[in-house]
C-alpha cells in the first residue's frame, strides 16, 4: 500500500524514533557511520519528514526534528548512547532490507514498529553453527599462510576449543580480558600438539588460530569511517580494534615466553 505522508508534530516525533531506533540497531551491530546516517535519512523522509538532523558518532546518536509548518519550531530531540560491541550483521542486513522496503511504501508506523523489535531479537547463529566456523576459519587460515595439512588439522581442532572457551566464558569477562585469555589459550594448545608432533610449524599453527579473535570488521569499518569524513568515529573503532590486538598479542607472548623459558623452541 503508498504511504502516507506524515506532518503533525506527534507523527513527526513518532517518525523520528522509528528512525533512530533503527539507526541504533545499525550501529550496535557493527554498520558504518555513513550507513547509519544513510538509513535514518532514508526512513525519515519516506515517511514524510523533511526537517531532521542526525549525527551519529561511534557510540552515540543526536536526532532532532522540527514540525513542517513551524520551521523553527522543534518538536523532537533525543540523544542515545550505543555502547560498542560486537558485529551481527544479519541484524544490518534486515534493518538495511527494510529501509528500502519503507521507501517503497510497504509499511505503516505500527507494522515498521513491529519489524525493527522482530530485528532486534533476531538470533545469530547457533553455537554449532558458530564453533564448526571458528574451526574452519583457523584451519584455512593455518594453510594459507603456509601451514601443512597437519598443522591445518590442528589448528582446526584448536580453533573448535577455542570458541567453546568464547561461548562458555567469553561473555562473562570484558573485551580485553577475554581476547588475552583467548590468544594465551590457543597458543598452549598449540604448544601441547606441537610437543606431541601433532604438528610440523608452531607459527603457522598460533597464526591461524587466532585469527577468529581478530577484530576485522571493526578496523575495517574504522578506515572506512576515517575515509568518509568521520575521523572522530573511525578513531574510536580503529583504537577499539587496536586494544583487541594488543590484548590478543599479550596473551600469545606471554605463553610463548613461559615456554620458552621452560627450555621450548622459541619461535
Amino acid at each position: 500500500m503508498d504511504q502516507e505522508k506524515h506532518t503533525s508534530a506527534q507523527d513527526v516525533g513518532r517518525v523520528l524514533e522509528l528512525a533512530t531506533e533503527a539507526g541504533h540497531i545499525l550501529l550496535e551491530n557493527g554498520a558504518e557511520i555513513y550507513r547509519v546516517e544513510e538509513t535514518m535519512k532514508r526512513i525519515s523522509t519516506a515517511l514524510g519528514v523533511e526537517h531532521d538532523d542526525f549525527f551519529v558518532l561511534s557510540n552515540g546518536i543526536f536526532t532532532t526534528g522540527g514540525d513542517p509548518e513551524h520551521r523553527n519550531r522543534g518538536v523532537f530531540a533525543k540523544v542515545k548512547y550505543i555502547p560498542v560491541k560486537g558485529s551481527q550483521l544479519n541484524r544490518v542486513i534486515a534493518v538495511n532490507q527494510l529501509s528500502r522496503e519503507i521507501s517503497e511504501g510497504k509499511y505503516t508506523l505500527d507494522e515498521i514498529e513491529a519489524k525493527l523489535d522482530e530485528i532486534r531479537n533476531l538470533e545469530g547463529y547457533p553455537a554449532w553453527a558458530q564453533i564448526i566456523a571458528s574451526g574452519f576459519g583457523s584451519g584455512g587460515f593455518c594453510y594459507l599462510l603456509g601451514g601443512t595439512l597437519l598443522d591445518s588439522l590442528m589448528a582446526f581442532l584448536t580453533g573448535l576449543l577455542l570458541w567453546v572457551y568464547m561461548l562458555r566464558f567469553g561473555r562473562r569477562l570484558s573485551k580485553l580480558v577475554r581476547n588475552l585469555l583467548g590468544g594465551a589459550l590457543v597458543t598452549l594448545i598449540c604448544i601441547v600438539f606441537y610437543s606431541f608432533h601433532a604438528g610440523d610449524n608452531l607459527d603457522y599453527m598460533i597464526i591461524g588460530t587466532i585469527m577468529p579473535l581478530v577484530p576485522g570488521v571493526s578496523f575495517t569499518n574504522g578506515v572506512r569511517d576515517i575515509a568518509g569524513g568521520d575521523y572522530l568515529s573511525g578513531a574510536v573503532r580503529l583504537l577499539d580494534a587496536m586494544l583487541i590486538f594488543l590484548s590478543i598479542a599479550i596473551g600469545v607472548g606471554t605463553v610463548i615466553s613461559l615456554y620458552g623459558r621452560m627450555g621450548g623452541v622459541a619461535l
